[in-house]
């Protein structure tokens, strides 16, 4: 299904919506250029799940943890990572089977380790406005 965000703030509620129909053990790969918005979209989640902290970008850290919520959810920055061994070496079945949600962005890097039941977000820039987004989400439905 696609959407159309007009703001950050409408970016965030998709997400959240989105959080309302996941459970433990999901997956959700981000698909979109910088500054698309895939962050804003796991705030997002991470308020749908009920996390109330600070979510940031895992640029340098590669995976940033936040609990406290209905479901934990692990925040992948994928950008700097070869390829899938990369990401299998810091654990990620680990965080597979800890019954959380994992939040995967730049998630073409490591498309091998992906589950063939993924849930795929992907963001884009809207021709007719500059900040738009269109957000299209594939294996899941939203309420």
């Amino acid at each position: 299904m696609e959407y159309l965000c007009r703001s950050e703030a409408e970016t965030e509620a998709l997400g959240a919506r989105l959080a309302a129909v996941l459970s433990p053990g999901d997956v959700v790969a981000y698909r979109g250029g910088l500054g698309m918005g895939k962050t804003a979209f796991t705030r997002g989640l991470a308020r749908g799940l009920g996390y109330s902290g600070r979510v940031t970008s895992p640029t340098f850290t590669i995976v940033n943890e936040y609990e406290g919520g209905r479901l934990p959810l692990f925040h992948f920055d994928m950008y700097r990572l070869e390829d899938a061994d990369s990401l299998f070496d810091i654990g990620w079945e680990d965080y597979l089977d800890r019954g959380g949600v994992c939040a995967v962005e730049w998630s073409e890097q490591t498309e091998d380790a992906l589950p063939s039941n993924a849930i795929r977000v992907t963001i884009a820039r809207c021709p007719e406005a500059d900040t738009w987004r269109t957000i299209t989400i594939e294996g899941a439905t939203l309420p």
